[in-house]
């Protein structure tokens, strides 16, 4: 018996190639999922951005150096000084006014980003926010500006507007013009696990504690806003969320605070010798050839500084070219180490020194992983993108849970300690630590280095970052329990309702995590492993990032030249997975199996009566079997009828077919002879995204065969295809993406015949018990009592 019983035809010859349903082609029910972005959702290129995603011969974008100094005021938790900018106008126009991001403005509480938040329940609050409305109703936070004056110390108007400011030119900045702007200020620090936030200040305040506090400093300066060629001035405020966009430069930075405190910082320090012992500079030279991490500051020099607390104070110097930021860090209780990572790269340092800055409470777990997860990072991203391009990248433990900036990043997984005051930490929390060091030092290359727009499109950073995280993390171990990457692991947000497109606004998202760092990752890794292969993939994700390293590139740029170097037209891959929330669930419906109609009456007689029996007898026949027919009693009524059935061939079907055979040229017999099976599939495209249908067939010997239909086989009906397989083999099963590749939404429907699905079955009592205060409250009944009141009831 055939194992597609009932799903079994055999074909006749046409002259006439199959086509698609005309119904469903018929205007109003076609969908062309395989529309040219070009045509409509793309910006033409021009001279500026290239068609072939490339930086064009016109290319531009502007420049803001800084030289800023500061003092940390340790006690009162603020930050005082000046910064000097000077703008270079390389955009074609002039320019009347600047705007610069005021960052701090976020934590005023008239801030649009306070106004604007919204909550969830208005039956409950966390602790959280209501410890942080509390404490935002007292805290004078935002920017305090005392003066802005140009070159030439003269006052300049401006004009602040939520956490931005318009600083009005006497004249416009014609182009290749430059202009000085000095901006005098001072802010109070927030404390990070109150209010939240990329900064803050974290103290170490509980009895067994030292009182000491660590700064992480972040959004510290008034910094420029980005005049590009497709928006001009990025003014859009900060909310909270969109994260930042920012002309590159270069930084000279003094840093003054109390001298006991260690400063991990963006830039290379032009003064160690007034800031570190002899003892600690050696160390750190030693430290560049290393194999393993090097204590520059010991664990013990750490602890007597924690005791100490010297008077006096301290000015780091550090200076930073080709960064769009800078961003530092301090405190006495700092242990630092470091080790040298050598690329042999162009377009890297001869040697990047990793390095970490934790307080005790991150050891053990610290100093065994967070130096060697910074020199993996450094590494893999260096190969599959861009040459790291600074001296430095750091790893600093502090209140912040995870935030990058050039060369130096925040992260905050550590050890807890239990009720004897023993540390020890979690598998979750070592590999949250190993990703999260990966995540953050991995942002120097996206978008530290190749500069997307973040506030725009949060996933161009973020979703490309996720991405390499993931090839990082699948070269730091085996089975690595990575969050993000595998298709398998974005199914629930693939199929959940609440959603918007991966090409949305930041500020607009739903679900943030899922859409802008699991979603564009885990397409990126399915277009890696199984749109391109990656071979191709590679050559042209290193293009990009090497096009557009230090500069400002669109998602145009990056779709266009993944399609210009890889050969291969993938507007259907961008419009399904990035602007659209279709899903994919490709449900195979049904197997026919076809054979060839040899037109032999005799041959395709024996071929219907074979079919036949495949047939369940008819009940009422059966049962009837005793029961005496006509045809039994009177003899007269059989005929020539009943001695031969509908399959008897007679004379004239088979002088027909000798005649229409005869005419028939020889290729057209050898088809005719065709001894193989035609196997016809059926699927449906249940999600609506269209992806490459890969099959697994087995046959009845236990064989089995990889089959991989191109995203193009729906390129005429994106709903519904039929193709063709054909086997001298018996099929006897199939199934739809085996190894899991494409986040398929709905496994269950991936098989042809269908399987039983395996489930553990819990076991439980049933309804908890109501509650019973009396018992509660461990009171007996007085039955004494209780019988006396029902006396005195009843009378």
């Amino acid at each position: 018996m055939h194992r597609f019983a009932g799903a079994i035809a055999l074909f006749s010859i046409f002259a006439t190639p199959v086509v698609a349903d005309p119904i469903q082609q018929t205007k109003g029910s076609f969908e062309d999922k395989f529309r040219q972005l070009e045509d409509e959702d793309w910006p033409t290129p021009n001279a500026i951005r290239s068609a072939t995603g490339a930086p064009g011969p016109e290319y531009w974008q502007q420049q803001a150096d800084y030289v800023i100094k500061v003092t940390l005021d340790e006690a009162k938790r603020r930050l005082s000084g000046s910064s000097t900018i000077s703008y270079t106008n390389n955009s074609p126009e002039g320019l009347s006014f600047l705007w610069v991001q005021m960052d701090q403005n976020r934590f005023r509480n008239d801030s649009m980003g306070e106004l604007s938040a919204t909550v969830s329940s208005t039956k409950k609050i966390t602790y959280y926010a209501a410890r942080r409305a509390v404490a935002m109703s007292k805290f004078k936070g935002g920017f305090d500006v005392s003066a802005v004056t140009d070159g030439a110390g003269n006052t300049l108007p401006h004009t602040i507007v939520d956490a931005m400011m318009r600083i009005d030119l006497p004249t416009p900045l014609a182009p290749g013009g430059k202009a000085d702007i000095k901006i005098d200020y001072a802010y109070n620090i927030i404390e990070q696990k109150v209010f939240g936030g990329r900064g803050g200040y974290e103290c170490f305040t509980k009895k067994d504690e030292d009182g000491n506090c660590i700064f992480e400093i972040a959004q510290w300066y008034p910094r420029i806003s980005v005049f590009s060629d497709y928006e001009g001035w990025h003014n859009k405020t900060f909310l909270g969320r969109g994260e930042f966009t920012l002309e590159f430069g270069s930084y000279d930075v003094e840093i003054t605070l109390p001298s006991d405190l260690i400063v991990a910082s963006t830039g290379d320090l032009l003064n160690p010798g007034e800031v570190l012992s002899a003892a600690q500079r050696d160390r750190l030279s030693r430290s560049e050839t290393a194999k393993k991490p090097v204590f520059i500051v010991t664990p013990a020099e750490a602890a007597a500084a924690e005791k100490r607390k010297t008077k006096g104070t301290k000015t780091w110097k550090f200076h930073a070219d080709d960064v769009r930021d800078f961003a530092w860090a301090a405190s006495r209780k700092f242990i630092w180490d470091s080790m040298g990572v050598q690329l042999n790269t162009k377009g890297s340092p001869d040697t990047i020194m990793a390095m970490s800055f934790y307080p005790k409470e991150a050891e053990p777990l610290w100093s065994a992983y967070s130096t060697k997860s910074v020199a993996h990072t450094v590494d893999v991203y260096s190969r599959f993108s861009t040459p790291y391009p600074w001296s430095k990248a750091i790893s600093v433990n502090g209140p912040v849970g995870g935030m990058e900036y050039p060369m130096i990043t925040f992260n905050g997984p550590r050890p807890v300690k239990d009720d004897d005051g023993n540390l020890s930490y979690s598998r979750r929390t070592k590999y949250g630590l190993i990703s999260v060091i990966i995540h953050e030092i991995g942002h120097g290359f996206f978008p530290m280095t190749v500069n997307s727009d973040e506030r725009q499109w949060t996933w161009m950073d973020e979703g490309l970052n996720t991405f390499t995280q993931f090839l990082a993390e699948r070269e730091w171990e085996e089975n690595y329990p990575s969050r993000r990457g595998e298709p398998k692991d974005i199914v629930g947000y693939m199929k959940s309702q609440n959603q918007v497109p991966i090409m949305t606004n930041s500020e607009s998202i739903l679900q943030f995590g899922n859409n802008a760092y699991g979603k564009p990752a885990t397409a990126l890794a399915i277009l890696r492993e199984t749109i391109l292969g990656r071979e191709l993939f590679d050559k042209a994700f290193s293009t990009y990032a090497n096009r557009w390293r230090f500069k400002r590139p669109t998602p145009y740029d990056f779709f266009r030249t993944m399609e210009e170097v890889s050969g291969v037209d993938l507007d259907w891959f961008w419009r399904g997975w990035f602007y659209s929330t279709d899903h994919v669930d490709i449900s195979i419906d049904s197997v026919v199996q076809g054979t060839i109609n040899t037109t032999n009456p005799d041959v395709e007689a024996d071929y219907l009566i074979e079919m036949d029996k495949t047939e369940p007898f008819p009940l009422s026949i059966e049962r009837n079997a005793k029961i005496k027919k006509v045809t039994d009693k009177d003899p007269s009524t059989v005929d020539f009828y009943n001695k031969n059935d509908k399959r008897t061939v007679s004379k004239s079907d088979r002088k027909g077919y000798k005649k229409s055979y005869g005419k028939l040229e020889p290729w057209q017999k050898d088809v005719l002879a065709i001894k193989e099976n035609f196997y016809l599939l059926t699927f449906s495209n249940v999600g609506g995204l269209v992806m490459p249908v890969l099959l697994e067939l087995e046959y009845a010997d236990g064989s089995k065969q990889s089959l991989r239909l191109p995203a193009e086989v729906w390129k005429s009906n994106p709903k519904t295809i039929t193709t063709r397989v054909m086997s001298a083999k018996e099929l006897v099963s199939v199934t739809v993406d085996p190894n899991w590749e494409t986040a398929d939404v709905n496994m269950d429907n991936n098989t042809f015949p269908r399987r039983i699905i395996p489930s553990r079955l819990k076991v439980y009592k049933g309804r908890k018990a109501p509650k019973n205060l009396m018992k509660d409250m461990d009171t007996a009944v007085n039955r004494d009592s209780l019988a006396t009141h029902r006396v005195k009831e009843s009378k």
